[in-house]
């Protein structure tokens, strides 16, 4: 919180004269959100040592979501009582931790709570760091905000793994640089949040806190559950590059290199902001419809080059498919924000991204239980053709029944 010293808060966009503004919280934020996915590229080089499964891979990934989950739920409006530079420092707090479990690696347990740590981190970020961005932006400036806050999400997502494939590969320690470095940029990150202004003032007593839970209202469940639907299945398509496009390229394609398993999920996250700036261009209730048809065409192409073992059609399949996941998870966002009333916009709004970090979990372990009698190659196609016959059927189901008055026109 701010000291006595500081300003009355003056509204959204006041700051005080030489502190940093919302560029520098969009940097934090990004930083933040590196560390979710900066093991990806070295979940083979953890097999190596340790001696486990891909199904332990999905498993390792997938307790990430769970953090993520119980943070949204329990800790979502936190930052609307305690302040936003408490909250962004605590999740930095808890990605420090994330990367000393990491570091320090003697085993599974560690792992698991690395990630475990990491989505509390993921949780706390998404909510807070989204709104610091934007309150620390001047009225004129509100829509670059609202893209800076985008690009330092699905950015932060993408840069973890190209920065830890990278490290791993051309530079010595593969699996501790990568964590020293991140915890250099924490630092740097912990120094800038303490710089910036507070944007939350009580002129009362502070509220409680209470656990912000899961609530959808009855008049938006017509708009939530296909929208839902959409972004679980597109967060389902970012889990299973996260968690297993690395293996994918070792085992299938039969490339080794860990940089390029970093660059290709990088592209995954770099399409996906480019999705959700087109959401912006051509207006959420034809996107949603449209991001569902290219969502389906990034992951013919996935299946596709999984059964010919090419690897220019899987990079062609991660840059649709990441795109289809940007225009399909902002414009269902949008609707569902919309459609919300205002009183209970928050809960909705953290039902929508429970149901979207699902996604990013049990199709990713059931990819991996498959391995065990399809192998990873056969796991793929049978995950890519379910995820077709979801997309396909929620984009037809949006195209038809979605409510004309769910985003105003």
């Amino acid at each position: 919180m701010s000291s006595d010293a500081e300003p009355e808060w003056r509204g959204p966009g006041w700051r005080c004269p030489g502190r940093p503004g919302y560029k520098a919280a969009a940097g934090v934020f990004a930083v933040g959100m590196m560390g979710t996915t900066l093991p990806t590229p070295l979940y083979g080089l953890y097999r190596q040592q340790i001696g486990f499964s891909e199904l332990i891979v999905t498993v390792v990934f997938a307790v990430y979501a769970v953090g993520v989950i119980a943070a949204l739920l329990i800790a979502g409006g936190f930052s609307d009582v305690l302040g936003r530079r408490p909250v962004l420092l605590a999740a930095l707090g808890l990605a420090a931790l994330s990367a000393v479990c990491f570091l320090t690696e003697a085993g599974l347990p560690q792992l698991y709570t690395g990630r475990v740590l990491s989505g509390f981190s993921a949780g706390l970020l998404s909510g807070t760091g989204t709104a610091a961005v934007l309150e620390l932006a001047p009225p004129a400036r509100r829509a670059r905000a609202g893209l800076a806050a985008t690009a330092a999400n699905m950015g932060g997502l993408g840069l973890g793994p190209l920065l830890s494939g990278i490290l791993a590969e051309y530079a010595p320690w593969p699996l501790k640089l990568p964590f020293v470095v991140h915890l250099v940029l924490l630092a740097v990150a912990v120094v800038v949040v303490l710089l910036l202004p507070e944007t939350v003032h009580h002129s009362g007593p502070r509220p409680s806190l209470r656990p912000q839970g899961m609530k959808v209202p009855p008049e938006v469940r017509g708009v939530f559950a296909p929208c839902a639907l959409a972004a679980f299945a597109g967060f389902s398509m970012l889990g299973l590059f996260t968690a297993v496009a690395p293996a994918f390229l070792t085992q299938t394609l039969d490339e080794h290199n860990l940089a390029v398993a970093g660059a290709v999920v990088f592209c995954v996250f770099c399409a996906s902001t480019g999705g959700q700036l087109l959401m912006g261009r051509i207006g959420a209730r034809r996107a949603l419809p449209r991001g569902c048809t290219v969502l389906v065409a990034g992951l013919l192409l996935i299946g596709t080059s999984l059964f010919l073992e090419s690897f220019p059609v899987l990079l062609a399949g991660a840059l649709t498919g990441g795109m289809g996941q940007g225009m399909t998870f902002r414009a269902g966002l949008t609707e569902v924000s919309a459609a919300a009333p205002e009183a209970h916009r928050g809960a909705t709004i953290s039902a929508f991204f429970v149901v979207a970090y699902v996604g990013i979990s049990l199709p990713v372990v059931g990819v991996g239980a498959m391995t065990v009698a399809l192998g990873l190659r056969g796991a793929g196609l049978v995950f890519t053709a379910c995820a077709v016959l979801l997309v396909t059927a929620v984009g037809i189901r949006v195209r038809r029944q979605l409510p004309p008055a769910a985003v105003p026109s």
